[in-house]
């Protein structure tokens, strides 16, 4: 068996951000020019990299790091992250955001409202950097840095920002400074920030989806908010957890019927490369109401859910095949969210509602009622 290859580490916006404040500090205070810079990561590891784009002026200077996101699959890898350094009176390190960088509307975020969307690591990271080369010289006030990212507004309507009430560009992240090639968990870390901003704007019955076939079906079909939903992409069971945790009264899980119909195997990750049961899920519960083996054979050679409800609609047992499915569904979802009331709605593109949970329609209810206070 060959071995797997180690997956190339990167570094953050944040570390970025730190690196670009550094060289601008040291060539505005120390008067030279910078062409590579280093700093240790919160991580304990040293990033040493180029720096370019200078300009030079009187009183601030401005240098460049091109982000580097080793073998992640982030949409901001290869941007430019500035960072200007200005004397100021002040005897201290002043940070603030400035174009490409977003600024926070809504709360639950660890910024207050107004604030630039630089997160507390990151923010420390700059600090500390910057304070270092004043450390180094015979300087007594203090520096203002100002991030700035040129294509920063364009990329953020590709990521979470937009949902969660950050406007005009991207955030500077990072907790350990380093971009592990881990997508799942930078995904699951943005999920979580999501559910945050929506509880802290006072939602308690939380809608969750996979993607934007449930939202459009909360939308259109349910008429619901879509400022109470999530999308939980594929984690279905850390998102459940995570909304355990922070406190919400209750969950109702919209989505494709391609997806859900795997929670009747206990499925809590619905990934396809985690699990696909779903023709199997099908032809057990249709075998369990009489269908004959013919049947369950045509279902267990469908390649999507689409095609085998096309030709178990058609069958006199396929509402009790459906009711079927959806307790067992209900049952693991209960299984895994014992503290507070829980739903399904499953849907199927081409044919409508597959079905819904017991509790469900009481749960759009609540939301509703919510949604009217």
């Amino acid at each position: 068996m060959a071995a797997t290859k180690k997956l190339r580490e990167g570094y953050t916006t944040g570390t970025c951000a730190a690196l670009a404040a550094k060289a601008a500090a040291k060539m505005l205070l120390q008067h030279m020019d910078v062409t590579k810079e280093s700093i240790q990561t919160p991580k304990g590891k040293i990033v040493t990299v180029d720096i370019v784009d200078c300009t030079k002026k009187t009183d601030a200077v401005m240098c460049a790091v091109r982000k580097d996101a080793g073998d992640d699959p982030d949409v901001t890898d290869g941007i430019l992250i500035y960072a200007q350094a200005t004397r100021i009176a002040e005897t201290e390190v002043c940070v603030d955001g400035g174009e490409g960088v977003g600024r926070v509307t809504k709360n639950g975020l660890s910024q207050q409202i107004g604030e630039a969307a630089i997160n507390p690591v990151p923010k420390k990271q700059i600090i500390q950097a910057v304070q270092e080369v004043i450390e180094e010289t015979d300087y007594s006030g203090g520096i203002q840095i100002v991030i700035t990212v040129p294509q920063g507004a364009e990329i953020a309507k590709k990521t979470f920002n937009p949902r969660l009430g950050i406007v005009g560009g991207i955030s500077i992240l990072g907790t350990t400074g380093i971009v592990e090639p881990m997508s799942e968990r930078a995904l699951l870390e943005s999920i979580q920030v999501e559910m945050k901003v929506v509880y802290a704007s006072g939602v308690r019955h939380l809608i969750l989806t996979p993607g934007n076939y449930g939202e459009d079906y909360v939308r259109d079909k349910l008429g619901l908010e879509l400022t109470r939903a999530v999308k939980c992409s594929n984690y279905i069971g850390e998102t459940i957890d995570y909304a355990v945790e922070m406190g919400f009264h209750s969950i109702l899980l919209v989505g494709h019927v391609g997806k859900l119909i795997k929670l009747a195997a206990g499925i809590m990750n619905t990934h396809s490369h985690v699990a696909d049961a779903r023709m199997e899920i099908l032809v057990a519960h249709s075998a369990l109401q009489g269908a004959n083996v013919e049947t369950l054979s045509q279902v267990m050679a469908c390649i999507t859910t689409e095609e085998a409800i096309r030709i178990l609609c058609e069958q006199p047992y396929y509402e009790q095949m459906c009711d079927s499915i959806l307790k067992k569904v209900a049952y693991h979802l209960e299984q895994r969210c014992k503290d507070i009331a829980i739903g399904a709605v499953l849907f199927s593109n081409q044919w409508g509602l597959f079905g819904k949970t017991e509790n469900a329609d009481a749960l759009i209810t609540q939301a509703r009622k919510e949604e009217a206070w």
